[in-house]
């Protein structure tokens, strides 16, 4: 692992890229906070990407993070990548100009190790994208010693067996200390003279939340797994995730970027626990986010007012799993308006459960934004809401979203989810009916009926939560669930409640690959070989390539999507951290009785 000269293809950028993009700021860097070093006369070279756009990726907390935590090590020059837009790739790949990070214009082929920050299954397609733009194999056996180490972090991590042969080490679990000694041991391993393949078995052996997959070698039945096993031996068929124990001074970007272009987000965020005290049975991340950590009320608002300060945002945003489960909710709301009104700084709250703290909160929030209040409901009754483990009355429900309307809130957004195990078509209709009745609440308070957004998703089975072993309801049930819901809409005359529906095919698709082993593999760069790309996006999501992607390798979409795991096999996630397999089958019993007593009942 011998150090390479970085090529800074500045002047190609400036030159022959810039001038013939449709949005350059979203490629220049340069940005307010930035943080720029001299890459040759550093150690390490980290660069770091994300895969999607710049505006989406600037928007996301944990990729800040990290930036922030590697740029802190004088020896590390950390810089930032975005998966370019296809009008840049179409420039790019014209001028044969390789992709290149935002500070310097370096040539990210050129770096020691590329970072990606992975959150959901249908990116993966742009990780492979962004290595072929960079000129770096896309295959981890393909990659010589001269090529960069490719290293995965964020949630998808856990589950990644489906894209196992591109990438040469996952982190599993959160990520702001676990890179700091995984960028140590790469310093002193190179110092050393070792080979990149002596450097992986090194910190498999050194980390349990290290999983290097060309280490382990499956065993396949059909399509079960029969056995995995480790070479060398010795290393672990069981990984951990990292956790950061002090979480009150867990490392925070007290100076974030301040973007050129408009993100998704502009504010200033503050991660204000981590973990959740529900058990949600469809959430992977309150299966794998464990254990519960609090901020305390004196460190989030030293930490909002810093980065206030820093950026010049005019919103505060609250960040966490469940943040009506913060235990001084109403102290730090209270501590922040006294601080920031007189500022003309809003405080913003994400979707938030609802509970007694939340029919209380909007009495003491007379600055944050109030547009809307944003509740996930996910279920329009309480039996299903038992069923997937959501304890929510309709009477606290209705509580809630009085109390908002009377300090204030004129909007409500919802969030359910269709699919659910036990659901009936009368569940799906109650969507339409519970909508409604939140929407006429508002009469109480100034005789209008609210305007309601109301977004379905369609359940996909994740790993490492008590529905893994679920099948996924097929695309016609689906549909039919759709028209079931705007038929009813019809019915009630309901056109104050505007539907969102998320695009069906995406999570057949999603639920087919999370699921995965790793010879999902060859089914992903088929499918991006064949132009899949973006797949977040409706205008460059193509459900045919996939299709086609699945056929050339004698496999089925939609079966992959509706296959049900037996409680007894080898799941293709098992080894890589998240709760243990006897927790997660006493929550999948109490799902499966209480379907069965309600089918008695």
């Amino acid at each position: 692992m011998q150090s390479k000269k970085v090529r800074i293809l500045k002047d190609q950028v400036e030159r022959k890229f810039l001038p013939f993009v449709r949005r350059p700021s979203r490629y220049i860097g340069g940005e307010i906070n930035q943080s720029k070093k001299d890459i040759a006369s550093c150690d390490v070279k980290v660069a770091l990407c994300f895969p999607d756009i710049y505006e989406i990726g600037m928007s996301h907390t944990g990729f800040a993070i990290i930036y922030h935590v590697l740029n802190q090590l004088d020896y590390v020059a950390c810089e930032r990548v975005f998966a370019p837009w296809t009008d840049a790739e179409e420039i790019m790949k014209r001028e044969h100009l390789p992709l290149f990070t935002l500070e310097s214009k370096a040539a990210v082929g050129d770096f020691d190790i590329v970072g990606f920050s992975l959150t959901n299954e249908l990116c993966y397609t742009n990780m492979l994208n962004m290595l072929d733009l960079a000129q770096i194999p896309v295959r981890a056996d393909a990659r010589t010693e001269d090529d960069p180490l490719i290293i995965v972090g964020g949630q998808a991590a856990n589950c990644a067996e489906p894209i196992a042969k591109f990438v040469d080490l996952f982190i599993l679990g959160e990520g702001e200390e676990a890179v700091v000694e995984l960028v140590e041991l790469f310093k002193e391993q190179r110092k050393a003279g070792a080979t990149k393949q002596n450097m992986l078995i090194e910190a498999a052996k050194q980390f349990s939340f290290a999983y290097v997959p060309s280490l382990y070698k499956f065993e396949y039945a059909v399509h079960k797994i029969k056995s995995i096993k480790p070479n060398p031996p010795q290393l672990p068929l069981r990984f951990e995730n990292a956790v950061v124990e002090d979480f009150e001074n867990a490392p925070v970007a007290n100076a974030p970027l301040v973007p050129f272009a408009q993100t998704v987000h502009e504010r200033v965020t503050v991660e204000i626990m981590r973990g959740c005290p529900g058990r949600c049975r469809f959430c992977q991340a309150t299966f794998c986010r464990r254990p519960i950590r609090y901020r305390s009320v004196d460190k989030i608002v030293e930490i909002a007012k810093t980065n206030y300060h820093a950026t010049g945002f005019n919103t505060v945003g609250l960040l966490s799993l469940s943040t009506a489960d913060y235990p001084d909710l109403e102290e730090l709301v209270l501590r922040l308006q006294e601080y920031f009104e007189p500022l003309h700084v809003g405080v913003s709250l994400p979707s938030l459960r609802v509970q007694a703290q939340l029919q209380l909160l909007p009495k003491l929030v007379t600055s944050v934004r109030k547009s809307g209040l944003t509740i996930a409901v996910e279920a329009a009754n309480e039996r299903l809401r038992r069923i997937i483990n959501k304890p929510i009355t309709d009477a606290a429900l209705l509580a809630a979203v009085e109390a908002a309307y009377k300090a204030g809130f004129q909007k409500v957004k919802l969030y359910f989810m269709v699919g659910l195990p036990g659901e009936t078509d009368g569940d799906i209709e109650q969507i339409v009916d519970l909508s409604c009745q939140i929407a006429r609440l508002r009469k109480r308070v100034d005789k209008k009926t609210a305007k309601v957004n109301i977004t379905v998703s369609w359940l996909v089975p994740k790993p490492h939560t008590p529905f893994q072993w679920l099948t996924q309801k097929d695309i016609a049930y689906f549909q039919d669930a759709k028209s079931l819901i705007l038929q009813r809409k019809r019915k009630l005359n309901a056109g104050f409640l505007r539907f969102k529906f998320h695009n069906i095919e995406r999570s057949i698709l999603e639920a087919a690959v999370a699921r995965a082993d790793r010879r999902m593999s060859d089914v992903i760069e088929t499918a991006w070989r064949s132009g899949a790309k973006f797949d977040l996006w409706d205008e460059c999501f193509d459900y045919d390539i996939w299709e086609k992607a699945f056929n050339q390798h004698n496999m089925n979409l939609e079966e992959c999507a509706q296959r049900a795991f037996d409680t007894d096999e080898i799941l293709p996630w098992a080894h890589l951290a998240g709760p243990t397999k006897d927790y997660l089958l006493k929550h999948f019993s109490k799902t499966m009785q209480s379907i069965k007593r309600d089918c008695v009942s």
